[in-house]
C-alpha cells in the first residue's frame, strides 16, 4: 500500500545528479503537523527543488554546455521544468480538492526526465 507524500519527501529525477526535497505549502494540508501533498504540487522551485546537475540531452542548457565543450557530454544546472500534475496519486482520497499524492506517483519533466518519490516524508510507526 503506498504512503501519502508530505512536505520534506525525498525526490529523484532520472536525469538529476542528486536527490531533491519536496516542499508543500501548508494551505489546508496539515496532516499530523506536516503539510500533505496532492497531485497539483508540481510547481518548479516552489514544490520541486533542483536536482543539482541535469544530464538530459534534450535540455537546452545541457545542449549549450555540451556544444561549448566541443561535443563532450556536459551536465548543466537543473531547473525543473514540470508543467503537468503528478500521475496518478490516490483518486479516492482528496486533499485540498485534489487527489492525494502517494509515493508510487511519477512526475514528468519537459526535458524527458521522470521524477519519483524515494521517501514519502513520513514515518509509519507500528506497535
Amino acid at each position: 500500500m503506498p504512503n501519502c507524500v508530505c512536505s520534506g519527501a525525498t525526490l529523484q529525477c532520472s536525469f538529476g545528479a542528486s536527490p531533491s526535497i519536496m516542499n508543500v505549502l501548508p494551505t489546508n494540508r496539515v496532516m499530523e503537523g506536516t503539510p500533505g501533498a496532492n497531485i497539483m504540487d508540481f510547481i518548479p522551485i516552489t514544490n520541486i527543488a533542483s536536482f543539482g546537475m541535469c544530464s538530459a540531452t534534450s535540455n537546452p542548457a545541457v545542449i549549450a554546455a555540451t556544444s561549448a565543450a566541443l561535443g563532450t557530454p556536459t551536465p548543466a544546472p537543473c531547473v525543473p521544468a514540470t508543467t503537468t500534475p503528478w500521475v496518478s496519486g490516490n483518486p479516492t482520497v482528496h486533499l485540498a480538492n485534489n487527489a492525494i499524492l502517494t509515493d508510487d506517483s511519477q512526475l514528468k519533466c519537459t526535458w524527458m526526465g521522470v521524477i519519483t518519490v524515494k521517501q514519502a516524508g513520513q514515518t509509519v510507526l507500528q506497535a
